[in-house]
């Protein structure tokens, strides 16, 4: 990096959340430290009420590098109140940068000239304001090894694209302009904020990814990591929904994400209850595919009841358990609204 100027404005705003990542903050702020790069950058932190060492050791940090460091030490759990959206609340009202880099205090970045090369890109590349690139995973066991979450599409550099195919960036590899003005009133209720903030960004432009290995996303460590499988899905469903709510005009981006919802719902519409049915449905468009979702899946056991009629008793039994349940969400999400 440049030396120190604190009249200069950065061209980048390093946007970082750490909650108890004690022992692994120092490797993502010297992953931040040792950015060599033609601009400047600040590093806006927030953390949220660490009850380890983390507070202390971002303190120290900032106090040798004061015009680079931007901390905001909260006092009580902010995350408790709101339930998400940490970035947008905290640290990107406070970004000065043009361009938004992401990278959470327990991942951490290995090439130090990663942000050189993105905003490169991106400033030789004007209809694009989003770049992304590989990264290694380091497994719990301490294993570094490549990427086996995420699959980047062939087709991946449109909004569409993105809602159709689901959210194939990890965070620490993550840099967008800084266009987002105000954040609609459906994104403060979203579980999934990285994907919802990626689909407002794209309303600008198209992303891209480069095929560096910048950054290493420790798998196991956050609460998203340690999720099962319906909680997971259900949370993704509903950021989805209220993507919908938020970008109903856009109708490529709708019929994408209802795709998806309704892939969600027939996977898993033995665990969905009719509360989390309830909440799904954002606006008319989500309700209709909920409807026909679960009169997919009673046609369904329809048929098995007629192939197995040896296991008649069950399967009546089970028929009349999704019918009940498909009674009752008929009863209290569309007579409710």
């Amino acid at each position: 990096m440049e030396k120190e100027n604190p009249h200069e404005i950065p061209m980048v705003s390093i946007c970082c959340l750490t909650y108890n990542h004690e022992k692994y903050v120092k490797q993502a702020l010297d992953g931040f430290l040792m950015q060599k790069t033609n601009f400047p950058f600040e590093i806006v932190i927030h953390d949220d009420a660490s009850t380890d060492n983390t507070a202390n050791i971002i303190r120290e940090y900032a106090d040798k590098h004061p015009d680079v460091f931007k901390p905001l030490l909260q006092t009580e759990n902010q995350r408790s109140k709101f339930g998400g959206g940490m970035n947008p609340r905290f640290n990107f009202p406070r970004a000065k940068g043009k361009y938004i880099a992401i990278c959470e205090g327990d991942d951490y970045w290995t090439d130090p000239y990663k942000l050189q090369k993105q905003v490169d890109f991106l400033e030789n590349n004007q209809e694009y304001v989003l770049c992304f690139h590989e990264v290694k995973i380091l497994k719990p066991d301490g294993e570094l090894v490549a990427d086996y979450i995420t699959k980047v599409p062939e087709n991946y550099q449109t909004q569409e694209d993105f809602a159709r195919y689901g959210n194939y960036i990890h965070a620490p590899s993550v840099l967008f302009k800084n266009v987002i003005e105000t954040f609609p009133e459906s994104f403060w209720k979203t579980p999934v904020g990285d994907f919802f903030i990626y689909m407002l960004v794209t309303n600008y432009g198209k992303m891209i990814k480069l095929n560096d290995v910048m950054s290493v996303y420790r798998a196991g460590s956050g609460v998203w990591s340690t999720q099962s499988a319906y909680p997971k899905n259900f949370r993704t469903a509903y950021a989805h929904a209220l993507i919908i709510e938020s970008m109903e005009e856009n109708k490529k981006v709708v019929q994408a994400l209802l795709g998806r919802i309704r892939l969600f719902l027939l996977r898993f519409y033995e665990n969905i209850t009719v509360d989390d049915l309830k909440k799904l449905t954002t606006t008319p468009e989500v309700q209709q595919v909920v409807y026909e979702s679960l009169q997919e899946i009673i046609q369904e056991k329809d048929r098995l009841l007629e192939k197995e009629k040896e296991n008649h008793i069950d399967n009546v039994a089970t028929k009349h358990l999704i019918t009940k349940l498909f009674k009752q969400v008929k009863k209290k999400i569309w007579k409710s609204r």
